[in-house]
Order: C-alpha cells, then structure tokens, then sequence
C-alpha cells in the first residue's frame, strides 16, 4: 500500500482561477494548423526539435491577433510561460518568453495548471530522485534543500521514490535523444512553476488560502433583483441599528461589579466561615434552599432582577406569599407547572399537558390566567400533539407581566420588607491557625462511593460464580460492613 502524502501549498482554488479559462482558449487558437502559430523542426545544438516555436513568432501572432504593440505582445507570452502553457527548450530558470530566436514548445494538456490534479510532494521527490541520479548528486541549491527535507519528511517511503525514479531513468535512456530532450525540458518547466526557485514570482501563488472557491456555482449565479433588494435592507438595518457608547457599557460594567462583588465567591469571604476548610456546617445550614429565616446577603441579592427571585426557592416561596395576599398566586403556579412540564420525565408529559390546560387555560378553570387572545390560540394549537416546549408562548406572557408589574409592587410590599427586617447577618468566624491545624488532623476520609460499588459488584459476580448462595455468610458480610460505615461516622469530628 501507498501513503498519500499531500502537504497544502496553497493550490486548493488556483486551478479554476478565472482568467485560466480564457488563457487556455488562446492557448488552444494558438495551436490551431492553419491560423495559428506556425511551428518547424528546430536544431538545439546537435539536436533536433520537432514542433518548436520561436519567442518572435508567439509575440507577433498574439499582436497581430489583439491588435496591439510588441511589448504587450511580449506580456501576454510572458503569463502564458509562466502559467505553464508554453515552456522554453532552453533558459528555464526565467519563465519570460524572449522575442528571439528561443526556442518553445506548448505544453501538453494534461499539465496545464487547469486540470484538478495537484502538483504532489511524492511527485516531486520522484523527479528530484530522478535528477539526482542523472546529475550523480549535483542538484541545484534549492533543489538540494527540496531534496533534504523530502527524504527526511517521507523517509517511511524514500525505498518506493528512489525505486519509482530509477525505472523512469532506466525508461527515459531508451527514448530517442530529441524525445529525451523535450520530456525534460518539459518536466523541469513543470516543476519551475510549481516548485519555482527562491527569488522568483510565482504566478501560480494565490496569496492566502481561500476558504471558499471563486468559482464555485453559487458564485456563478445571475444576481437578481432580489439579491441586491435584500442586500440593500439588511445595510439600511445595520446604519439604523442603535449604538452604545464605549463610555456608556463601561459605565454599565463598572456599576455590575460593584453591585455584585459581595456576592462573588471568588471576591467575598464565606459567613460565618468556609466550612470545606474549618468543618463548621453553619454557613451551609443558613443557605439551605427552603431555610426560615434567609441571610441579608440572600435577601439583598432578590432586588437584583426578577429573574434571581424565583431562581431561589426561598425567594419564590416570599413571592408566593405576596402574590397570594393580592389575588394572583395563579399566575406563579402556572409558571411552575409549565418548568415541571418542560425539565420532566416524558412519560407523564401527555398528562402533564392536560391537567395544566384543565387547570388554567379551560373555559370556567379553577385557577384561570388571563393571556391575551393570539397566545391562548397558539397554545391551545399545540396542545393537540403536547410536547415539552408547548406552553412557551404562554409562560413568558405570564414571566414579562409578573416582572413588569407584580415584581415591582412586591419590592415594596410589607412582604419583602418585613423578611428583610427579620434577616440575619452572621458574624465571621475566626479560627486560628491551631484550630485549622487540629480539625484538618481530625479529619478522618471515607471511602469513595466508587470503591464501594465496586466492591458490591465484585461481591455479587463472586458469589454468582460460586453456586448456591448461603445467606447467613451474605448477612454476616452486610453486618461487618454497616458496622465499618458506622465506625467511621462515630469517628469523624
């Protein structure tokens, strides 16, 4: 098997660059019998050419065909050498076409930088293997360096390359000379646009990675109307589009912090004390989620938005309070009902639906919530195929105009301000060093609910592989092992 080794070099979209479309149909025309350029055997040196052009011929047929001076001539055949559709026979380190007597050849179709193959490291380090052994290891220094760093890079393979470019040696000695000469003249041209030499201009290079393809179809479509149409509204959005101040959200920032700093564990202390560092439990008895009398901190932190208040249970109970006394507990009950139905088990969720709608939304209910008319439709919609998120449209109608209206009169109420009077403010305790010290000694581990599982497991499948089981032998183990976990409590401070 054969590892693929394909290193990006940035040729992900070049080869459907737009003006390569355009430049392989002059390319073609170029090519034709009768109209184009008239190509002759050539002699190079002692060798003879087949179908070689000269650079003066390609500048005076692409002038005479745009109608334009020699020296843009000369241009256009310079991007189609350095392209890769017409390669010199003779200077290949500059991809310029020179208007001379040069010698060129047009390049096979295949190699034309259109095609969707890439241009592959293994395919390189063939070639450079190959010039290796026909130069008897005297490569250029940038061909060198290509060379060094492929074989280190791909050394799980080298014995393949070095084995693929001595067969395409061993193949190309029994060519004919002049077919010998053309095929690298035509390789080495290959790799001079692909792998140009440091210091030269790449007309290949794309510049960055693209992350989309120019040309794909999407690209291609006709833009209509409606596509400048929708473009037009969304900038007219955009400009419209209130801005806020930097001054302005700083200002914002600054005022959170400081209304929320005691309230961050990472800022403020534990009161009356940490217990994960003194062992003392009253900090966790004082903020347990239906307490009597909740802490100041507690209170305090209800004002900061409706959204706190029913997030806390004792919060929502004072609340529940208070909107009872005012003739609108139902509206809280609802909101309840519907996060039972929303976060609750699947089964009952049918049930679920019809009891809350038999509750609150039928015609003379109970407890009947007053929505306007668009939302009771909706909801009454969806309770024909009841899922989780059914009653949405109605519970938030319920939350804004809980936050809007009832939130604001219960900050001012007797309710709240009594539990606020009654809230308690627990001093710091201070432990010393020593105490730290002793309660940390006393401190005493109990075994992982893992280990214990485990354990039990491993006690199950022993006893299941040893036979009939002996009940007495099981009870006396259960004994020893509640008498274990009772020690261990009696022990701990």
């Amino acid at each position: 098997m054969t590892i693929r080794n394909v290193r990006d070099h940035g040729q992900r979209y070049r080869p459907r660059m737009a003006c390569l479309k355009k430049m392989e149909a002059l390319v073609v025309e170029m090519q034709d019998p009768k109209s184009g350029v008239k190509s002759q055997t050539q002699r190079l040196v002692i060798t003879t050419i087949p179908h070689a052009i000269t650079g003066e011929d390609i500048v005076a047929w692409v002038a005479n065909r745009f109608n334009i001076d020699a020296r843009e001539a000369q241009s256009i055949g310079t991007l189609m050498v350095a392209f890769g559709y017409v390669y010199p026979l003779q200077d290949h380190k500059r991809l310029i076409i020179k208007a001379d007597t040069s010698l060129y050849r047009f390049q096979t179709p295949y190699f034309w930088p259109a095609q969707q193959w890439p241009a592959e490291d293994t395919d390189y380090a063939i070639y450079l293997a190959k010039r290796n052994i026909r130069k008897k290891g005297v490569l250029e220094l940038h061909e060198q360096e290509h060379y060094n760093n492929l074989h280190k890079w791909m050394n799980h393979k080298w014995d393949f390359i070095v084995m693929q470019a001595k067969e395409q040696y061993r193949a190309g000695k029994e060519r004919k000379k002049p077919d010998r000469v053309v095929f690298d003249c035509q390789e080495r041209a290959y790799w001079v646009v692909h792998r140009p030499p440091p210091g030269t201009i790449s007309a290949i290079d794309y510049g960055l990675d693209r992350l989309t393809d120019p040309s794909a179809d999407e690209v291609k479509k006709k833009k209509t109307m409606d596509y400048y149409r929708r473009i037009v509204i969304f900038t007219q959005q955009c400009i419209m589009r209130s801005r806020v101040k930097s001054s302005v959200s700083l200002g914002a920032i600054v005022k959170y912090i400081t209304t929320c700093k005691n309230h961050d564990p990472f800022l403020a202390t534990c009161l009356p004390s940490n217990p994960w560092l003194t062992d003392d439990t009253t900090y966790w008895e004082l903020n347990m989620p239906n307490v009597e009398i909740p802490t100041k901190m507690r209170v305090e932190r209800w004002t900061f938005g409706f959204r706190e208040l029913l997030s806390d249970p004792r919060g929502r109970a004072d609340f529940r309070l208070f909107l009872k006394k005012e003739f609108s507990g139902e509206n809280l009950a609802f909101w309840e009902t519907c996060e039972d139905l929303k976060w609750g088990a699947a089964a009952t969720m049918k049930e679920k639906a019809q009891q809350i709608y038999k509750t609150f939304l039928a015609p003379g209910a109970p407890r009947w919530i007053n929505i306007d008319g668009k939302t009771m439709d909706i909801t009454v919609k969806g309770l024909v195929h009841p899922h989780r998120y059914v009653l949405d449209a109605a519970q938030t109608h319920i939350y804004m105009l809980m936050k809007k209206d009832s939130f604001g009169r219960y900050m001012k109420s007797t309710v709240f301000k009594e539990t606020q009077k009654k809230a308690i403010s627990p001093e710091e305790h201070r432990f010393s060093d020593a105490q730290l010290e002793q309660n940390a000694k006393k401190r005493k581990p109990n075994l992982s609910p893992i280990v214990l599982r485990q354990w039990e497991e491993e006690e199950k499948a022993r006893l299941a592989a040893s036979g009939p089981m002996d009940i007495t032998q099981v009870m006396s183990k259960l004994d020893k092992r509640n008498m274990l976990k009772e020690g261990q409590k009696k022990a701990e401070p």
